[in-house]
């Protein structure tokens, strides 16, 4: 099955945040929408709480016109942003009060908001898990059902 470009521009570009200690919660450009979104924080305004499941006025316009920015529609933006924040270990909708993880850049916490994105990025696209390692120990008469190549 061919990967969705949405998809694989998205991974990408995630992935190359996380490694390059460009990822962070907090920051309209540089969290998982930010980046997806070439570091750029407009799609801040489709929404009147970071970290909210509800699209504000301009927003629903945005969806009822069915814009897409880099391929993702603005309610599927604010899902893979609260679920980020959600994975990160955030309260939401994000407000200065709300339970957040002590250090928001430490790298495991990073991790796992990533992980919980690129599940969400698959389901979107209705693709398999590219995160699933699971294949990798299914076994068949003792022996590895699938094998590794380098």
């Amino acid at each position: 099955m061919k990967t969705p470009q949405r998809l694989e521009e998205a991974i990408k570009k995630l992935y190359l945040a996380y490694h390059d200690n460009e990822l962070h919660p907090e920051c309209c450009k540089s969290c998982a929408v930010g980046n997806i979104l070439d570091r750029t924080d407009s799609w801040q305004h489709l929404s009147d709480h970071h970290g909210s499941l509800k699209l504000n006025y301009l927003g629903n316009v945005h969806q009822m016109l069915n814009r897409r920015f880099n391929g993702y529609t603005p309610q599927e933006l604010l899902h893979v942003e609260a679920t980020f924040l959600s994975a990160c270990g955030y309260q939401l909708p994000f407000k200065r009060y709300h339970k957040r993880p002590e250090n928001p850049q430490d790298k495991e916490v990073l991790f796992n908001g990533l992980c919980a994105v690129i599940t969400l990025l698959c389901q979107l696209d209705n693709v398999t898990n590219v995160m699933d390692y699971t294949k990798l120990f299914e076994v068949k008469n003792n022996q590895p059902k699938y094998t590794l190549t380098y």
